[in-house]
């Protein structure tokens, strides 16, 4: 890390200045952040920047195979195969570990990938807001490829909308405003007039698809998916009359197939020094005696859920053979604490974000998404009651 920038930055801050921030964070929108927002940005010097785009770069290697659908067709469950599915992703999310090397040095190990979109209009604003509160040096940035804020939100607009006019493009979401990342799509509205609309709200006849906006029935032509299948099928107790699986006239801004193709089920087939050692559970025949040093995830939970960190042979034989497909062992990475705080060093985890265009052949990095943790996990439930962590963004020396 950058000792002198971190040195001023704690050294000008103070609770009264972080109240103001927060002040200004929820009153901007008249709409109250749902998740805890960090006291700190993090600053990463110039070849940390270089390392981290190198690994992003080495997972998409990957990504691009030429048979990279074939590959991942297992990955989609036959029951939740969504019509109509595009070339690739237009979403690519990244998360990485910051770890040190054997000589010490800033490493960044990969811990998950999403082809699935994040918080990309709030990424942008938190960015400005710790900007107009805080210290941050003119030379750097939370941006990539060029980008600025004007070029960066006018980028996302194009990719939502892809020539429709806002109010033929909707938001999908399941209960939006009672998601913990709602504030992303009232700056998403804010930013593109792609307004959030509940997948209850959907009217679906034959195949086009409707929804009520401020009165007028309107038609649906474009779907910016926020909807995460995990919570839909838990959903018993929505009414819908679409349920995503059906074959109807709309494009995707993020198919939902690419929620599955790009997620932990890619991880065994990514070789590079950014990625730890993983492998489908089911294949493999001879179990590591150190099983304390790996965690156990299942394929098809999302955010934690089911991951099991102290892992015994007891919990591997508890599953059943024709289920271990649906699990991955994946070496444990360990989480160097290298943001120092007032009052002691915090972990960092920090969320490459890429934009691709259909008409695109490769992924483009454009922003990130940092999150600050004390606790076992990055998350909500694993950092109550603690300071100094929680959602942030990272500036990169230029």
């Amino acid at each position: 890390m950058i000792q002198d920038i971190r040195e001023r930055y704690n050294r000008e801050f103070t609770e009264e200045k972080y109240a103001e921030f927060l002040d200004d964070v929820n009153g901007h929108f008249n709409y109250k952040v749902h998740f805890r927002v960090a006291e700190s940005p993090v600053f990463f010097p110039r070849s940390f920047r270089e390392k981290i785009t190198e690994a992003g770069e080495s997972i998409i290697q990957t990504l691009l195979r030429d048979d990279f659908k074939s590959l991942t067709q297992a990955a989609v469950p036959e029951h939740l195969f969504v019509p109509n599915e595009n070339e690739h992703s237009n979403f690519l999310a990244l998360d990485f570990a910051v770890c040190l090397d054997d000589s010490g040095e800033l490493l960044p190990q990969l811990i998950e990938l999403q082809g699935f979109p994040s918080l990309y209009a709030f990424q942008d604003f938190i960015q400005e807001q710790y900007r107009k509160h805080f210290f941050v040096p003119e030379n750097f940035s939370a941006f990539f490829s060029g980008l600025d804020s004007v070029s960066y939100n006018k980028r996302f607009k194009q990719l939502l909308l892809n020539g429709h006019a806002p109010e033929n493009v909707i938001l999908l979401e399941i209960e939006p405003y009672k998601q913990s990342t709602s504030i992303d799509f009232v700056v998403t509205e804010n930013q593109t007039g792609v307004r959030p609309v509940c997948i209850t709200e959907i009217i679906r006849e034959d195949r086009k698809l409707f929804y009520m906006r401020d009165g007028v029935k309107t038609p649906v032509y474009r779907i910016y998916n926020r909807v995460i299948f995990d919570e839909f099928s838990r959903r018993s107790d929505l009414q819908c009359q679409f349920h995503l699986t059906e074959n109807v006239d709309v494009e995707w801004a993020g198919h939902p197939n690419w929620f599955f193709r790009i997620s932990k089920y890619v991880m065994p087939f990514l070789q590079s020094t950014y990625v730890p050692e993983c492998r489908f559970l089911h294949d493999i025949s001879t179990m590591p005696t150190d099983l304390e040093n790996y965690v156990l995830k299942p394929l098809f939970s999302f955010s934690g859920t089911g991951v099991l960190f102290h892992l015994t042979q007891a919990d591997i034989d508890a599953i059943p053979q024709e289920e271990r497909s649906g699990y991955l062992l994946q070496r444990k990475v360990k989480y160097e604490p290298v943001l120092q705080a007032p009052d002691g060093k915090v972990k960092v985890e920090v969320r490459l974000l890429y934009f691709w265009e259909d008409a695109n052949k490769r992924p483009e990095l454009v922003v990130n998404l940092s999150r600050l943790s004390r606790g076992e996990m990055i998350g909500v439930k694993f950092n109550k009651d603690k300071s100094w962590v929680g959602g942030n963004v990272c500036y990169f020396e230029q």
